[in-house]
């Protein structure tokens, strides 16, 4: 008998802590998970394969609060395996009093993965401590209309940018935790989620919506969480080309796959031969008809084995590679935190417009120099960090940008009108120094949905158990979660400011020339209405508990803007892909947001990449090399301004051959902070695959020959003064 064999003997350390440590010891993860799984009983082999909570139970916890705790799948407590331990996001840790850092979009603004991935680390922290052992908040679908009502919770939309942020966060999560991708795959619509089938080529599907899945687990993701909807007539949760051609078959990944809440698969033996290995988050269609189903021969215990193996293997893997030691409670919400959460938050926000007012810009503003302020607006003393769905984040407190505003400015008088009054609007900026107005959308007008029809749909309740007698449908409580029938959230119903926003700051902008426009949003906002009568704007996002701290440190210039656009904004809706937030059916091609804009030959109101600074850089002496380690981008950034600052050097490729030829793509990009007056050298690494083309008799994306490429390096996708560049030997 061995030594773990004795201590286990003697309860002091579980069969799984024994496996964990022979894997640390070199023994091979799917070895132990086979160990382990012989220990099992039937039912504890079928318990793996869904949550732990019975149905109704859940339902009822759901609204008192969605994520107040773990949602716990297939722990078998005697063998100490924990089971997976879900906890949402993106935002940061659902459950307890957590940090909340600005939403995934926001972040994607600061083009900087390395900045993404230390919030991984304290996402991944405060997910331990509140004794999560997964976190499912990697949200990296790519938004083809800027309507989508969950726009918020990703990065971009480029598949590019997409996966280097999907990658990032699982590398800093993944020290602490299992990271959970999601949703797979072609989800970017809200309200229809529950009933659309998306149709998509299989070239435009691997070319446009499942590069950064692919980026994302090749990285390590542990997991992946499948959507809702249908893609090619095919529910995903139970989508076998998805499942299992895509995931297991061309990119050889052995990660575990999940449903996506209630409502993500429609049958059990179905899922399970397509290859999802668990329904989250009860047991619910796998707890009524699995039995049966593998009684009646619809499916086999080979593939409930193959599941059961995935997911003791995955957390075997994960507990032996994560740092050991257990965070505590502090650090939810810590100070640590908190200042990340600021920096975040300021690195996000794009400075879209700065003109000069006499002899300067309007901003930055200097506290000592501005003795009064007119605030505007209904959403200046909200938090708004976002929806009210699966991703809120319940943070200890937070900071209103009229806070953050008024600690920045404790000399000045500051008069703030919160009504929607353009009249009162109008008096107050006319009386001050500066107007600082504040627009915007909150949760309301976009985020995750459950309309007053879900909870009725015959074909949904279908998928529940028998309510047991005395049992109600629960009804969330507003904030407590997803909000059903409450007509809160949902895709956006307009890009455009409300008209009596719109109406204010023409008003204010006419009674004050040092106007500064803030908009609160995820996706792009039409302003063409507006923006051509002010003289600043920046895009403040949803800039979570810390955002009225870092936009009086942007306004002020105690950061110096270093945003920029994760995507393009149009002049127009009409140069947007079809959208209906209600269809059954839809179909996607590659064309969106700046490819389609330059397709059409249209201009951007701000290009894909936009943003200024309060100081000025240039990129010079540039070359791109193929080398052993691929192709990279050589320059020389300067910063020939009088402050210090970060500038994004992007590069976009275009092949000059094949179908896409013509076609300009983001290809590599890099984040760089540069002194005021100095110059550093930068090498940007490319992807090729970012340029390359779907082979259908290969089943792989073929990157071009590197002779065919030219590049353009700048500032944004239509950069004028961009370097033009060959490859070099």
């Amino acid at each position: 008998m061995t030594d773990d064999e004795v201590r286990i003997m003697n309860q002091e350390v579980t069969a799984f802590e024994a496996a964990v440590g022979r894997i640390r010891g070199g023994s091979h993860p799917h070895a132990e998970a086979t160990a382990l799984y012989e220990e099992l009983s039937g039912d504890e082999r079928l318990g793996l394969l869904d949550g732990d909570t019975p149905f109704w139970d859940g339902m009822a916890e759901i609204s008192r609060g969605y994520n107040q705790r773990p949602y716990v799948h297939g722990e078998v407590a005697r063998l100490g395996v924990p089971g997976i331990r879900f906890v949402d996001g993106p935002r940061g840790c659902v459950p307890g009093q957590g940090t909340a850092f600005p939403v995934s979009m926001a972040r994607g603004a600061t083009w900087d993965p390395a900045l993404e991935e230390k919030v991984g680390e304290a996402i991944g922290r405060e997910v331990r401590a509140q004794g999560g052992n997964l976190f499912g908040g990697v949200c990296i679908n790519l938004p083809r209309h800027p309507a989508w009502g969950r726009a918020q919770e990703t990065y971009g939309d480029d598949p590019h940018h997409l996966g280097e942020f999907g990658a990032a966060l699982t590398r800093g999560v993944q020290k602490y935790a299992m990271a959970c991708v999601k949703h797979f795959a072609v989800n970017s619509m809200e309200n229809a989620r529950f009933h659309v089938d998306v149709t998509v080529d299989e070239a435009t599907l691997h070319e446009m919506y499942l590069p950064h899945f692919k980026r994302s687990i090749k990285e390590g993701a542990a997991a992946i969480m499948t959507a809702y909807n249908s893609v090619n007539g095919d529910w995903c949760g139970q989508n076998t080309y998805l499942l299992t051609d895509v995931l297991r078959d061309q990119w050889a990944w052995d990660g575990i796959t999940g449903s996506d809440f209630i409502f993500g698969l429609r049958d059990a033996a179905a899922s399970l031969n397509a290859g999802l290995d668990v329904e989250e988050p009860f047991s619910q269609v796998r707890g009524m008809h699995l039995r049966k189903a593998l009684e009646d021969g619809h499916t086999s215990w080979e593939y409930v084995e193959r599941a059961g193996l995935r997911l003791l293997t995955v957390q075997l893997r994960s507990y032996a590679q994560r740092i050991e030691h257990e965070p505590p409670l502090t650090v939810m919400a810590s100070g640590e935190h908190r200042a990340l959460a600021r920096e975040v938050a300021a690195r996000a926000m794009v400075l879209l417009k700065n003109d000069n007012i006499g002899a300067s810009a309007v901003l930055p503003l200097d506290p000592d120099a501005v003795h009064s302020l007119a605030v505007i607006g209904r959403l200046a003393v909200r938090p708004n960090m976002g929806d009210l769905g699966s991703s809120n984040v319940h943070p200890p407190n937070s900071t209103t940008p009229l806070e953050g505003i008024r600690a920045a400015f404790p000399g000045a008088r500051i008069v703030f009108v919160d009504q929607d009054d353009p009249e009162a609007a109008e008096k107050a900026a006319r009386d001050a120094d500066v107007a600082i107005v504040v627009v915007g959308f909150d949760e309301r007008d976009e985020g995750e949905f459950i309309g007053a029809g879900t909870l009725t749909d015959p074909e949904l309740l279908g998928l529940f158990p028998p309510r047991p007698a005395g049992v109600e449908m629960p009804k969330p409580k507003k904030g407590a979660g997803m909000t059903a029938g409450e007509g809160y959230g949902g895709d956006r119903t307009s890009l455009r400011l409300r008209p009596v926003d719109e109406e204010i700051i023409r008003a204010v902008s006419a009674a004050n020339p040092r106007t500064v426009v803030n908009v609160v949003a995820a996706g792009a906002v039409i302003s063409e209405n507006w923006r051509h009568d002010v003289p600043a704007i920046v895009m403040m996002w949803y800039p979570g508990m810390e955002g009225g701290h870092a936009l009086a440190d942007v306004l002020t210039g105690a950061h110096n803007p270093s945003g920029r656009l994760p995507y393009s904004i149009p002049t127009s809706e009409e140069h947007l892909p079809a959208f209906d937030r209600d269809a059954h059916a839809m179909t996607y091609d590659r064309w969106h947001g700046q490819r389609l804009l330059n397709k059409l030959g249209v201009e951007a109101a701000f290009p894909h990449g936009f943003g200024l600074s309060y100081t000025t850089f240039g990129i010079r002496e540039g070359s791109v090399t193929l080398g052993t380690g691929g192709v990279s981008v050589y320059a020389k950034v300067a910063n020939t301004g009088a402050r210090d600052g970060h500038h994004v050097v992007q590069v976009y490729g275009q092949r000059t051959d094949g179908i896409h030829a013509g076609e300009w793509l983001l290809a590599g990009f890099l984040s760089v902070f540069v002194p005021s007056g100095g110059t550093v050298d930068v090498a940007v690494p490319v992807s090729l695959e970012a340029l390359g083309s779907w082979n259908p008799a290969t089943k792989t994306i073929e990157a071009p020959s590197v002779t065919s490429l030219t590049f353009r390096v700048g500032a944004h996708a239509e950069d004028p003064q961009a370097l033009h560049l060959a490859v070099t030997a």
